[in-house]
């Protein structure tokens, strides 16, 4: 187990990711609960669908590679919307410290089961649960949701539904963290 006193040896890592707010036609939001197992208790927070751009990839392929290896949903590239917003996040976990440079955009969907299979090892270690959320019930959750700004990203993505042809929304640099940095 890590403790915040140990958070200088973590190994340090930086990388581009794609977040996917993925909106069905009942108008609510998939989030996947994640965890840090490497600490106990066992923290845990809800994440959009998403992950690393791999190398000699689009920012469009990663995005979609991310939703149908997380959902089991393949969204056809042009139903991809946005970027909505970028930011940079600091995650310092038990085990290493990421920043990522991160593009959200949106997807709506007819409703569907989610699949993990295409989950890789560390996520089926570490996403623990999926969830269609409400708008309502976001407001109301006192659970973690990162990002934080997500009620603020989905109203973006009405807006980019709409039409609205906008620059992609610079969030700034911020941390969501289980051990700070």
């Amino acid at each position: 187990m890590t403790s915040a006193d140990d958070a200088d040896r973590r190994p340090r890592g930086r990388r581009r990711a794609m977040r996917v707010l993925l909106v069905d036609d009942r108008d609510r939001l998939l989030l996947f609960r994640d965890s840090d197992p490497g600490m106990a208790p066992v923290p845990r927070w809800w994440i959009t669908p998403g992950g690393g751009v791999e190398p000699d990839e689009s920012d469009v392929e990663a995005a979609l590679r991310e939703v149908f290896e997380e959902t089991g949903v393949q969204v056809p590239a042009q139903d991809l919307v946005g970027p909505l917003a970028t930011r940079v996040v600091v995650h310092g976990y038990s085990d290493v410290v990421t920043t990522q440079d991160e593009a959200f955009w949106y997807v709506r969907v007819p409703a569907f089961e989610v699949s993990t299979a295409g989950h890789t090892e560390q996520e089926l270690l570490t996403m623990t649960d999926h969830r269609w959320w409400s708008r309502a019930e976001l407001e109301a959750t006192d659970e973690e949701v990162w990002p934080r700004t997500v009620l603020e990203l989905w109203s973006l993505a009405d807006d980019f539904a709409s039409g609205a042809t906008t620059p992609p929304r610079d969030l700034g640099t911020v941390e969501e963290s289980t051990v700070p940095v």
